[in-house]
């Protein structure tokens, strides 16, 4: 067999074994099999934020509202689960400004491989399993936020109601190297819907310097003019060189425990739902009659020092009783990227200097949310 020099570029290309290593490399794309939804699923979202699986995000703008969920609609291939995409308030005109794009960011330490920036830049392939109620085009964005460069590629869904597989190849790049740090590189994005603001200009297929009226030019699938609409989408994998349907490397699967790892990089969800007074933190200490500390050990270490959220009921609790919380918040003395310090704060009711658990109040749904997300 010819080897091939879109072969030899390949991220899991081994040298020693002369082939595609399945083993010794992780996938670049995290949840590609959208397996992995900590947060759940989504309804009514009418705004750009991350979605229900782990490590999506969708950028919106004035377009109607969404639902975000996880499918058990799948191509087969080994795929259990999908993204499902389902328009719930439609808009039936755009205006110039309205978009909606599906898109996935990803660490510049992460894309050394890829060259960019140098006179040996590789191209890369980008491949994926969609569906939908509707035909027409859409497009995939690379966007390199480091250096404000893009390049795009039209895609079309031919066949209502049918899973097809679409293979979208992008050139290398030698101008704009990649921080080789954990902050926002590249962003894929998938452009289903758009106003003229981002698609009255010339899609760029070589890189260039970012142009908004050219990024989604060519768009015109429409996913939000109907509550009819609906898209799926799975098997979202990149590789470094080019390659077509043929000779596209398997899917790389991941099992359950070392992808959720990967993605608790960036996300952890304190509260899985199956008890109403799990505990979120074993040892909080109180400072006052109103304030305890305590603190939450982050396995695997995250991105970056992280964020805080919370919704639903919890409680500082003793092993005898519960006094509920009416705030909670990050202790910025003390967290860092493999701990959290909870600032847990109740109206009156503990004793000082004593021991407490940080717990849900009688609330399965209660949890507390660490992001460092990109």
């Amino acid at each position: 067999m010819a080897i091939t020099r879109a072969f030899l570029n390949s991220q899991r290309y081994d040298e020693a074994k002369g082939g595609i290593n399945q083993t010794n490399h992780a996938p670049i794309i995290h949840n590609g099999d959208m397996n992995i939804s900590q947060r759940g699923d989504l309804t009514g979202v009418n705004s750009a934020q991350y979605i229900s699986a782990d490590r999506f995000f969708i950028n919106m703008e004035n377009l109607g509202a969404f639902t975000f969920a996880a499918s058990t609609d799948t191509p087969g291939f080994g795929f259990s689960k999908s993204l499902k995409i389902d328009c719930t308030t439609a808009k039936a005109s755009l205006d110039a400004g309205n978009n909606f794009y599906l898109s996935y960011q990803t660490e510049g330490q992460n894309l050394q491989m890829m060259r960019k920036g140098t006179a040996s830049a590789k191209t890369s392939t980008i491949a994926y399993w969609i569906k939908s109620n509707k035909t027409g085009n859409y497009v995939v964005e690379l966007w390199d936020r480091t250096n404000d460069r893009h390049v795009g590629k039209v895609v079309t869904i031919s066949s209502a109601d049918t899973w097809e597989k679409h293979v979208c190849n992008f050139p290398a790049d030698t101008s704009g190297a990649l921080a080789n740090t954990a902050a926002r590189s590249i962003m894929i994005s998938w452009a289903f819907d758009t106003g003229t603001d981002d698609s009255s200009g010339t899609l760029p297929t070589s890189w260039a310097s970012r142009t908004d009226a050219n990024r989604f030019a060519g768009t015109n699938l429409r996913i939000g003019d109907s509550t009819d609409n609906e898209i799926l989408i799975t098997g979202v994998q990149w590789e470094m060189g080019t390659y077509d349907s043929e000779t596209m490397p398997p899917f790389q699967f991941e099992d359950i425990g070392t992808s959720l790892m990967r993605c608790q990089r960036y996300l952890k969800v304190l509260g899985t739902g199956e008890a109403s007074y799990q505990n979120f933190a074993e040892i909080a200490i109180s400072t006052s009659t109103t304030v305890a500390h305590a603190r939450v050990d982050l396995v695997p270490e995250m991105r970056a020092t992280p964020s805080l959220s919370n919704s639903g009921n919890l409680a500082l609790g003793n092993g005898q009783a519960l006094v509920a919380m009416t705030a909670i918040a990050m202790n910025t003395d003390v967290d860092t990227r493999q701990s959290a310090g909870l600032t847990c704060t109740v109206s009156s009711g503990l004793t000082a200097h004593k021991p407490y658990r940080v717990e849900q109040a009688n609330s399965s749904s209660s949890v507390i949310t660490l992001s460092a997300e990109l």
